[in-house]
């Protein structure tokens, strides 16, 4: 049930008079009793009636996009598939709708503003981009947004994020054991060309259809298209593996996220089924940056050198990050791949045009993003499990190669 004025004056203490006047700001209140009530406001998470306030819930054409930095490549082609799929709508029934980009910077206060200010608009949809942060606070405030949204009738579609209801890793007892992310149906649609392919068979399209909260109960009508990272990595340290590489380093993203860990978890598991790499020798070999940008691969790269000189390949968080590296390695004055092999992940298009050409794992971003977008906007009906499975592609390009010695 939604949080109403009375509810807020009750917790606060005072009169739904005084409360409108404290949300209006157009009269004078004690300082006292108005933090009283915006304390209320915030711990009852009471969201405040936009243009809309006299509609029903969820009722405006606005769809909103929520990214971790529209400057990287790969919130951007996300992004611009969720919209593509409003502007191929001219012939569809019903008004067209408005997409409205917000870029968080990372930070999960903002992603939360972000929220109550498109659930003020009474957004139709929202669409959440990029990994999660791992703490448990903040999972547990946006889960229950997000649910309080999907609840007022606001389609929710998470893009390259874990379902919310995925344990997140843990310090102690009762930490997520490393494996695979929950899978769903993989993406449909043509499979994308290139040299090697761990794609899976896809299945047909699901039949186009009305969406709603309730189609999913399990998963409280919060729908996710789920990038395989964990497989995609694992694939990628198989194939230096297969090449003969044993001292593999790996300069991961921030800590806290979601991708970070499940990347990192397959590089590792591919370790430990080959054998030979302890996990102190692991946890050695691998420097987490503060971003995924070129500046975090690029020091990444040095300390992760300096802590083991005799590494013969470097797996990066994504390809801007492996850009740095290469960097790195040029100014230290080592080849690549005749020295040192370097991997990415995301198959930016920049990849493909590096010297050398870059190896690397292809998410279809634009597929996923575009199925995304007909999921927030209900053409397209979701599976039973709420859960569509984006599948990778390994790239085999000129950046790895054998070590020169054995590795």
């Amino acid at each position: 049930m939604a949080v109403t004025l009375a509810d807020v004056a009750a917790r606060a203490g005072v009169s739904s008079a005084t409360v409108s006047r404290v949300l209006s700001g157009n009269y004078p209140v004690a300082g006292a009793t108005r933090s009283r009530v915006l304390r209320a406001v915030d711990e009852l998470e009471y969201v405040v009636n936009g243009p809309a306030s006299s509609l029903a819930a969820a009722s405006s054409d606005l769809l909103g996009i929520l990214v971790n930095d529209i400057a990287d490549p790969f919130f951007g082609i996300i992004a611009g598939a969720v919209q593509g799929e409003l502007e191929g709508r001219t012939d569809g029934p019903g008004p067209r709708k408005l997409a409205v980009v917000c870029n968080t910077g990372g930070s999960p206060e903002r992603e939360l503003t972000y929220l109550t200010l498109l659930q003020r608009q009474r957004a139709a949809a929202i669409v959440l981009t990029g990994g999660a942060v791992e703490d448990p606070q903040h999972s547990a405030a946006l889960t229950t947004r997000l649910r309080r949204l999907a609840a007022g009738g606001t389609r929710i579609v998470l893009c390259g994020r874990p379902p919310l209801d995925e344990p997140a890793a843990a310090t102690g007892t009762g930490a997520r054991q490393p494996g695979p992310p929950p899978s769903g149906p993989e993406l449909s649609g043509p499979p994308p060309s290139g040299p090697v392919s761990s794609a899976k068979p896809r299945p047909a399209a699901g039949d186009r259809g009305p969406l709603s909260a309730a189609h999913d109960g399990t998963r409280g009508g919060v729908l996710t298209v789920a990038f395989d990272n964990y497989g995609g990595a694992r694939e990628l340290t198989e194939h230096l593996l297969a090449l003969g590489h044993r001292h593999i380093g790996y300069v991961a993203g921030p800590a806290e996220r979601t991708t970070t860990r499940h990347r990192l978890e397959g590089h590792r598991a591919a370790l430990a089924a080959h054998g030979g790499v302890t996990a102190d020798r692991a946890e050695q070999l691998t420097v987490h940056g503060g971003g995924y940008d070129r500046s975090c691969g690029y020091q990444g790269a040095r300390e992760l050198l300096r802590r083991a000189p005799g590494t013969t390949a470097v797996l990066a968080a994504n390809d801007t990050v492996a850009l740095g590296v290469c960097a790195a390695l040029r100014e230290m004055g080592l080849r690549v791949p005749q020295d040192v092999s370097v991997a990415g992940f995301d198959d930016l298009p920049f990849s493909v045009d590096t010297s050398p050409a870059l190896t690397t794992v292809r998410l279809p971003l634009q597929e996923a993003g575009a199925r995304a977008g007909q999921l927030a906007l209900g053409t397209l009906a979701p599976p039973p499990s709420g859960i569509v499975t984006v599948g990778h592609e390994l790239r085999l390009r000129a950046s790895t190669a054998p070590p020169r010695t054995g590795g």
